[in-house]
């Protein structure tokens, strides 16, 4: 693995047979979408795969861009939908993209897409939150800024992600990333070098919805976000509630969860309809010393989700859109290292301000994905998402062997030439540029599709050869 060099260890590479968890049959010979199904397990036949475990090491960055793709859920299974979604590992996700030429003629648009992680269906979220939110909790100790969302299409699993299992209707708030992040800063507190510093921690819990801030924690009183002389954000009139165990925690996130609003739509009976946001806070002596925010976003949605529904759905709808969209240009206005970054645009990115900008913030997005043919659409938006996020995930320097990197530039210490970040990071730099030129020329060719039946897009394919960079490609 790029990065574990000095740590040789002999990957072991396993034939999965992916066939079982789409739980999907095919007996119908007539069913319209069975030449499909046939064509991705043929596919999936030829793939080597590498799972990722909790015996895997994890790797620190700044910013960190992971992929979680559900299992088919009832509905899915029931209308018989076809799981186009297949997970390799080693952060590599593959899209079979089910299309039909003008002449009726049937092929898969295989694309592949990299991140620094990634999770199939079989994961659990200690897995997930292994690799996403335990890295984080450190930063915030170390006097930083911490955020970790997920994001996706409604339905893709969010919610259970960042909350915790749902059994039925009810949902186990302890299996969830905000509980298991608390867990992780108590431990923290009692250690040792901590004990000694005088850390109060606090647990704030809130909603963003239509534009419109609400205390989840305190009767949804209506807040105000605005920013002092220094710069600096505050939502006015949010309480701060002092916690002295990760069970009082666990017991605001039930309380706050169960206030939240939500709605229905065509793709989800229970989708959440605001941005919900849980900041565990370190203080010492009434300051802020370390903040950590957990941010579980609403569902970006199509229009044809929202079709038939009310008014106040479609106004909802549209201002969850807009204000993703804002997160999305902030994150691109990083990307290119721009001098002005439109936090202003929505109260969402108002908030996660200091969680781009700080000096000393660590961010990890988990992006949720969908497997069924019919939210194809939505998945692709998502991965397409997510990779312009990942355009600025670099390692993250450590204090003795400090690095910078950006895009279009890199500066480094060349008294750090030895040392392995440096290694690792300009390592990463190359496999980048590498992947985005390979995309290039990937584009500048002329190419036919795949059809049904040829041996193009069914060869061979290796975590291996697809590459470390990150970005899209198309097989």
């Amino acid at each position: 693995r790029i990065g574990h060099m000095s740590n040789v260890q002999i990957p072991i590479l396993v034939k999965l047979n992916f066939s079982h968890t789409s739980n999907t049959t095919f007996e119908d010979t007539n069913r319209p979408n069975k030449q499909f199904y046939q064509m991705i397990e043929e596919f999936r036949e030829t793939l080597e795969v590498l799972p990722l475990s909790l015996s895997d090491m994890v790797e620190a960055r700044r910013i960190c861009v992971c992929v979680r793709k559900r299992p088919l859920n009832s509905k899915e299974v029931t209308k018989n939908d076809i799981d186009v979604v297949s997970i390799p590992g080693n952060g590599t996700l593959l899209l079979h993209e089910p299309k039909q030429k003008v002449d009726l003629t049937k092929y898969l648009d295989n694309q592949v897409f990299h991140f620094d992680y990634s999770f199939d269906e079989s994961s659990t979220n200690d897995l997930v939150y292994r690799f996403t939110a335990k890295p984080l909790v450190q930063t915030i100790f170390d006097g930083g800024v911490a955020t970790c969302f997920a994001y996706g299409q409604t339905g893709s699993g969010k919610t259970h992600t960042m909350g915790g299992d749902f059994s039925g209707k009810s949902q186990n708030n302890a299996k969830g990333i905000y509980a298991m992040a608390a867990q992780d800063v108590f431990a923290l507190l009692k250690q040792r070098r901590y004990s000694g510093l005088d850390l109060c921690p606090y647990v704030t819990f809130f909603e963003i919805y239509n534009s419109k801030v609400f205390d989840l924690l305190n009767k949804k009183a209506k807040l105000r976000v605005l920013e002092d002389e220094k710069q600096q954000v505050q939502v006015v009139g949010l309480q701060e509630m002092y916690v002295s165990c990760a069970e009082d925690v666990i017991k605001m996130i039930e309380m706050g969860s169960a206030c939240r609003t939500s709605g229905q739509t065509s793709a989800n009976a229970n989708s959440s309809r605001s941005h919900a946001v849980l900041q565990v806070i370190l203080r010492r002596r009434n300051q802020v010393h370390g903040k950590f925010s957990l941010v579980d976003l609403a569902g970006n949605e199509r229009g044809i989700d929202v079709r038939s529904s009310d008014r106040q759905t479609l106004v909802e709808t549209a201002e969850i859109n807009r204000s993703l969209l804002a997160l999305k240009e902030c994150i691109r206005s990083l990307g290119m290292d721009s001098h002005h970054i439109p936090f202003r645009m929505s109260k969402l990115t108002q908030v996660l301000r200091d969680s781009f900008i700080g000096e000393n913030s660590r961010t990890c997005m988990i992006a949720m994905v969908s497997p069924g043919m019919s939210s194809c659409d939505s998945t692709v938006n998502t991965l397409r998402y997510a990779d312009r996020y990942s355009l600025g995930s670099i390692p993250c320097p450590s204090p003795a062997h400090a690095m910078s990197i950006s895009m279009g530039t890199s500066t480094v210490h060349e008294a750090n030439c030895s040392c392995p970040e440096w290694r690792s990071g300009l390592r990463h730099c190359i496999l980048v540029l590498e992947a985005s030129l390979q995309t290039l020329v990937r584009f500048q060719a002329v190419s036919q599709p795949a059809m049904i039946g040829s041996p193009i897009g069914r060869h061979k394919i290796s975590p291996a050869s697809l590459g470390f960079g990150r970005g899209r490609q198309s097989l």
